[in-house]
């Protein structure tokens, strides 16, 4: 699937500042699923356009329409109320808590004759970071240690230094103020932590913990200090490699992958798993190869891109990055292996001056398959230097 074929649809509703419209023709893995029988459901956060909705998923309850909200306060609706265009009305309790009920009734009161596709989509660890006070007391922000790569302002302007995410903080940063944050996000994750625990319960109790793929996935991170960010708006790996957890039937649980892959692959995956044919045409790999086997091989290089500004591309030890802020251009180049924190950027020493070029090429060529004439200058440029 073409990335750059979603646009934005900048109806507002629910928190939200604009919708992801995904073309008419582009079918989603739920939908797919449905086609074939299963019995399709959502609940949670929902920030793509209501036609996607309505295609893929049969039973939709508790969701949210927008990009976040506040977590005690969340503007929650409907299938039907998806349908008829009804207001948003506020759901009674914390965002986490209001959605897994919803998933744990599904699971519930499903046919029982036909198989599932539950989708439940989190706004947590989203801020605001207000996570209940059981949970924010579980961690002494004082005793919490700082990240390896923690800077108490960026180096360099990345394009994206004004977004709200980066005024949470002033900056500089100040240890204990970030030590705060780190002890809330904690928080977040524990308490979205015993929540999920309700629906294992749940699969567990209606009796299909042992013929269900259960699939737990984020969609960035926060650098909470890491390289003197706040936010997810980067492409360092703080931000970009995020958990992919699979259990189920056919899954060897004793598995550990270090492969490369995207968070797109789990459509292909999912879809191999449930015996569906893939569309021809998407780029999404089926992940069940690094499922039963740590030896399988991923993916040879991944890209990545945020907004107008920012561009990657990486293989299994480099990774390079190229920005382009007020027309100038910057890069950095690090070796993971040796330093996953990316902290020593090595894109100015002479010994890796092809290793740039070749890889800026790479990266050229994925974006001119794609469309994406972001930054398509200065390809000879000096490794290290801001060009204009």
């Amino acid at each position: 699937m073409d990335p750059f074929r979603a646009d934005r649809d900048p109806k507002p509703g629910g928190g939200n500042k604009n919708f992801v419209r995904i073309p008419a023709d582009l079918p989603t893995a739920p939908q797919l699923l449905g086609e074939a029988g299963y019995e399709t459901f959502l609940t949670g956060k929902w920030h793509n356009d209501r036609e996607t909705l309505l295609r893929s998923f049969e039973r939709a309850e508790t969701v949210f329409v927008g990009g976040m909200c506040d977590h005690t306060a969340v503007p929650i609706t409907n299938r039907a109320g998806v349908v008829r265009g009804d207001e948003s009305i506020v759901g009674e309790g914390f965002s986490t808590e209001i959605f897994c009920d919803a998933m744990v009734e599904f699971l519930e009161s499903r046919d029982q004759s036909r198989p599932f596709f539950g989708w439940l989509s989190l706004t947590s660890p989203h801020d605001p970071r207000t996570p209940p006070k059981a949970f924010r007391e579980m961690y002494d922000a004082g005793k919490l240690s700082l990240p390896k790569n923690y800077q108490t302002e960026p180096k360099f302007d990345n394009g994206e230094l004004e977004v709200r995410d980066e005024q949470l903080a002033e900056k500089p940063f100040k240890e204990e103020e970030i030590r705060e944050h780190l002890a809330e996000y904690y928080g977040m994750i524990s308490h979205q932590d015993d929540q999920l625990g309700r629906i294992f319960a749940a699969l567990k109790q209606t009796g299909v913990e042992d013929n269900t793929l259960v699939i737990y996935i984020g969609d960035h991170g926060l650098a909470m200090g890491q390289h003197g960010l706040l936010g997810k708006q980067n492409l360092y790996q703080h931000s970009i490699r995020v958990p992919l957890i699979v259990a189920g039937p056919s899954i060897n649980g004793n598995v550990t992958s270090d492969g490369l892959v995207y968070s797109l692959d789990i459509n292909a995956t999912v879809l191999e798993l449930a015996g569906v044919a893939q569309p021809r045409g998407l780029t999404s790999q089926s992940l069940v190869p690094l499922l039963r086997d740590s030896r399988a091989a991923g993916r040879q290089e991944l890209f990545s891109l945020y907004s107008d500004c920012q561009r990657m591309v990486r293989d299994e030890e480099w990774k390079l990055i190229e920005y382009r802020v007020e027309g100038r251009s910057l890069i950095e180049l690090f070796n993971l292996r040796e330093d996953p924190d990316e902290v020593n950027d090595l894109s100015r020493t002479l010994e890796n001056e092809e290793r740039v070029t070749k890889m800026r090429r790479r990266l050229r060529a994925w974006q001119d398959e794609l469309g994406d004439d972001f930054m398509l200058l200065d390809l000879e440029m000096t490794p290290g230097a801001v060009c204009s």
